[in-house]
């Protein structure tokens, strides 16, 4: 076969021209004919890159963002098309998409509550399974550009988070529910239809959309492929050779946590409620202590937190959601730098005790979690996977040692000592957070210049 020599133009990270030369016009392919080399290195091989995935587990924590026209319902985003009567479908598709009017949508408010709340990254539903498309596309006309809103949300999303610093992120679902409509098939995600690779209408389309999001957005920094990926990720990666493939190429567990770390890059997602979707009544919210445990558990075994809102049909994050990230912002302003730019330590807990690591420091944070700290109380806590030497520092992040407020006479500064049964540590809790000085959630400890007990 002759392979002709093309340029192909591929956003990036830089904004440079990726060239990917393929053959001579004279068909001299590998192998094909003698002389010398042209110099020419080969291709890099597909796949995630290793400095990018580093990146990426520097991020830490982002913002998921689960948004359709059927959050006007308040229903499961998209599965309730699955098992669905007809007449259920005929409305779902026609009527649902000439109601959604999203008016107070305010994209630079969510962008700035995220920031506020320490997320490094947005993962945005640009198209779920139902197939519709929050983005401009030429592909469908199930999509916002064929709504009362007319607008594209996609692109409003991309540009209120690049402004605030925060990488881009896009949820793409293969499968389509709209397509097996169109086709006549049932609806189902196990069926041999829905996958692309057995459905190449299907197939063609989602080739079709993503060369869409990757060429219309600027570069992309990170990709969640919900759904069979053969095909997919690679295309991504072509286009976009830095993007960062997390669900279709790594671990993605949802709503649970693993008992051990996962070795190299992986991501927990997790809902504030019950659903990725809106859900006005009979929702079940977590609290802001146990939202807080679970970031601090997921840092310890090496992962990222991918944490969903569920936006409602008038653009709005939900109240009771904003309240938890109001309360998880608060204490990532304090204590962030246990949980960002982190990696696993030796142990990743001891009890209540969970342990991260500065990535280019020895320095080891201790999360104490479990029963509230009062303020103003000392205690005494001893470590034995953590080892102090002459130059260690301690003391609680946020708070000086120096003062405790109305008792001058008080010196809340911590202390410690080393023996063979481990780091014994004395500190107090100084900083009011709170009007009735109360504080239920985990308190962080800096140890600099440790070494692991073991050395």
């Amino acid at each position: 076969m002759i392979l002709m020599r093309q340029t192909i133009r591929v956003p990036s990270v830089t904004g440079f021209v990726f060239l990917a030369s393929f053959a001579a016009l004279t068909g001299c392919a590998a192998g094909r004919c003698g002389g010398a080399s042209s110099g020419v290195a080969p291709p890099a091989p597909l796949g995630n890159r290793p400095e990018r995935l580093e990146w990426f587990r520097d991020l830490g924590l982002g913002m998921f963002i689960h948004w359709s026209m059927d959050s006007q319902l308040g229903v499961v985003i998209s599965h309730s098309m699955v098992g669905a009567s007809k007449q259920y479908l005929d409305r779902y598709v026609n009527e649902l998409p000439r109601g959604f009017n999203p008016r107070r949508f305010d994209p630079d408010r969510w962008a700035y509550l995220a920031k506020l709340c320490g997320m490094r990254y947005v993962v945005f539903t640009t198209k779920h399974h139902s197939g519709f498309c929050m983005f401009d596309t030429k592909t469908t006309d199930f999509s916002i550009m064929h709504t009362p809103y007319r607008r594209d949300i996609t692109r409003q999303i991309v540009d209120a988070f690049r402004r605030q610093g925060i990488a881009v992120g896009f949820y793409y679902s293969p499968d389509d529910f709209w397509m097996l409509y169109k086709q006549g098939y049932d609806i189902s995600r196990s069926n041999r239809e829905c996958m692309p690779v057995n459905n190449p209408p299907l197939l063609a389309h989602d080739k079709a959309q993503l060369r869409e999001l990757l060429t219309h957005y600027g570069p992309i920094d990170i990709m969640f492929l919900d759904g069979p990926a053969e095909e997919l990720r690679e295309l991504c990666w072509q286009l976009q050779p830095q993007i960062v493939i997390t669900r279709g190429a790594m671990a993605t567990p949802e709503q649970a946590l693993p008992d051990q770390p996962i070795p190299g890059a992986w991501e927990a997602c997790f809902t504030l409620g019950d659903n990725w979707g809106y859900k006005p009544t009979n929702n079940n919210y977590k609290s802001g202590t146990r939202l807080i445990e679970m970031l601090v558990e997921t840092r310890a075994k090496g992962g990222n937190l991918l944490l969903n809102v569920g936006p409602t049909p008038d653009g709005e994050i939900p109240p009771e959601e904003e309240a938890r990230l109001r309360e998880w912002a608060l204490w990532n302003f304090i204590n962030g730098c246990a949980v960002f730019d982190t990696r696993p330590w030796h142990v990743i807990r001891e009890g209540n005790i969970w342990f991260t690591r500065m990535k280019d420091a020895d320095t080891v944070f201790a999360v104490v979690t479990g029963e509230p700290w009062p303020f103003g109380e000392k205690r005494t806590i001893t470590l034995k996977s953590v080892r102090a030497t002459p130059q260690t520092e301690i003391e609680l992040l946020g708070q000086t040692g120096r003062v405790l407020e109305y008792k001058p006479d008080v010196v809340p500064k911590a202390t410690w000592t080393q023996d063979e049964t481990g780091l014994h540590i004395t500190a107090m809790r100084a900083q009011r957070l709170y009007d009735n000085y109360m504080w239920p959630n985990p308190v962080v400890i800096r140890i600099t210049h440790a070494k692991a007990a073991t050395q």
